[in-house]
């Protein structure tokens, strides 16, 4: 990567869980030396790419890149080569973002100290929740990893043992989310403005979909457990929780509470019961 006003490029060594920001404006390259596959997912905010909604990349080479698009007395003159040598550069690359290298074609090696700064592995860190027989939670925000700050982003990472659940929660900073399925399956559920159910489906490994701002969202992991990466539009979130201790329910007064749900005294302490001992990832029932 070669980020904006840098005079030289970082070469980083990556791994499975591995969370790397991309400036925008950066340069980079993304290569597989390894003997399987890399799937590598791309997040972001885009409400002010070219067109909002999609990434804008600039490619530097191949058939779409910035080189192929000047003339050849332009690149000329702006490398100071001549006419072939200008057409060699501009036009010698004929792929288009996904290339296959020569076998033995060797590449730069990654700088390790680099690595450590400028890339998190979720997987391996510490869970902020965990819940026996229900999953934990990861929370990764700039506190935790300052070059995550530079992209105005922060994430989180939730693992949903068998038939496991998060329970509902909103962004409570007008933040919104991406949630990007990464194993298993299960079912989720988006309430909107107004109480309205704004989705109701199953998802798998594979599957992405949006929590906008001030929506809640839950999930019920199905018996082969659920994995899921939500990336979030600010730097510290805030979220609003329904369960567990800092439950808005449990917060509110007894009599509030009653007169809110229009029950009965022994209900409304049957359920700040219940409250109190509640979780936000939730075990199977028995």
């Amino acid at each position: 990567m070669v980020s904006p006003k840098a005079s030289q490029e970082v070469v980083l060594r990556l791994k499975k869980g591995d969370i790397i920001p991309v400036p925008s404006g950066a340069v980079s390259w993304w290569y597989n030396d390894g003997d399987s596959e890399l799937i590598i997912v791309f997040l972001g905010e885009t409400s002010k790419a070219y067109v909002p909604g999609e990434f804008t990349y600039f490619l530097l080479t191949g058939t779409q890149g910035i080189l192929g698009g000047f003339s050849t007395e332009f690149n000329s003159r702006a490398y100071d080569i001549n006419n072939e040598e200008a057409k060699k550069l501009a036009k010698s690359q004929s792929g288009v973002l996904i290339i296959k290298l020569p076998e033995g074609q060797k590449m730069p090696h990654p700088c390790e100290n680099s690595t450590e700064k400028l890339v998190f592995n979720i997987d391996a860190a510490l869970p902020d929740i965990h819940v026996q027989n229900a999953g934990l939670l990861t929370a990764l925000t700039a506190k935790k990893f300052p070059f995550l700050g530079e992209v105005g982003l922060s994430a989180t990472l939730v693992r949903l043992d068998a038939n496991a659940m998060s329970s509902p929660m909103y962004a409570a900073d007008s933040s919104v989310q991406v949630i990007y399925v990464a194993k298993g399956s299960g079912r989720i559920q988006v309430v909107g403005i107004n109480g309205e159910r704004a989705l109701d489906t199953k998802v798998k490994a594979g599957h992405l979909f949006v929590v906008p701002r001030f929506f809640v969202a839950s999930a019920i992991a199905d018996g082969e457990g659920m994995e899921y990466f939500s990336m979030i539009t600010t730097t510290q979130p805030v979220f609003g929780e329904f369960t567990g201790k800092t439950s808005v329910w449990g917060a509110l007064s007894p009599q509030v509470l009653q007169a809110s749900l229009n029950v009965a005294p022994e209900f409304e302490q049957l359920f700040r019961a219940k409250i109190k001992k509640s979780t936000i990832l939730v075990p199977p029932q028995n």
